[in-house]
């Protein structure tokens, strides 16, 4: 069985601000620098037999300071397209749609949940067919977050108890016949 590990790039200036980052494409902080190389004593890129990443800069960028430098690169692992939210805080966007929620309510102009799930779904069966022991993903905080419930076949909507920190990793893999949360923001 293959064990998914799943790694949420390092901070940005917005992902330090709550400004919703899809597409556009940012640097890592000083400090998203240091928490992406700090990933490195954590990560053996030798153990990996499937190595995925974002097209994102901030995503491929703590993959090379991990120890990942040559990952594949997928628009299937992009974060979810905010549309008319790029750079919107969600209070921002709550001033405008009391209540909003990206898992309930999603994002005008950008992609819809069914969309993201289905990009997300083909990584997860990708990864599931690869054989190899160990695949890691470099990516984001909304679409890392869907990956992980596509991996358990969990409602979309359940995101939200998911919040995943930037620089982390998380390990999906299998608990006996379930497919399981070994590791959740580590």
């Amino acid at each position: 069985m293959t064990d998914l590990y799943l790694v949420r790039h390092g901070e940005t200036e917005w992902s330090k601000s709550g400004q919703h980052t899809s597409v556009t494409d940012l640097e890592l902080t000083p400090h998203g620098v240091e928490q992406a190389t700090s990933l490195r004593s954590r990560l053996d890129a030798s153990e990996f037999g499937l190595i995925l990443s974002s097209p994102r800069r901030r995503a491929l960028h703590t993959a090379e300071l991990a120890g990942f430098s040559d990952p594949e690169i997928t628009e299937d692992l992009a974060e979810w397209n905010y549309g008319d939210y790029e750079g919107l805080t969600s209070q921002q966007i709550r001033q405008q749609h009391h209540g909003w929620r990206i898992w309930f309510n999603g994002c005008p102009g950008g992609e819809s949940a069914d969309d993201v799930r289905a990009r997300l779904t083909r990584i997860v069966a990708r990864v599931r067919a690869s054989g190899v022991d160990k695949a890691i993903c470099f990516g984001h905080g909304h679409a890392s977050r869907v990956l992980a419930l596509c991996w358990l076949d969990f409602p979309i909507i359940f995101g939200q108890s998911f919040p995943l920190q930037v620089a982390s990793v998380s390990i999906m893999g299998r608990e006996k016949e379930s497919w399981a949360v070994i590791r959740w923001n580590s």
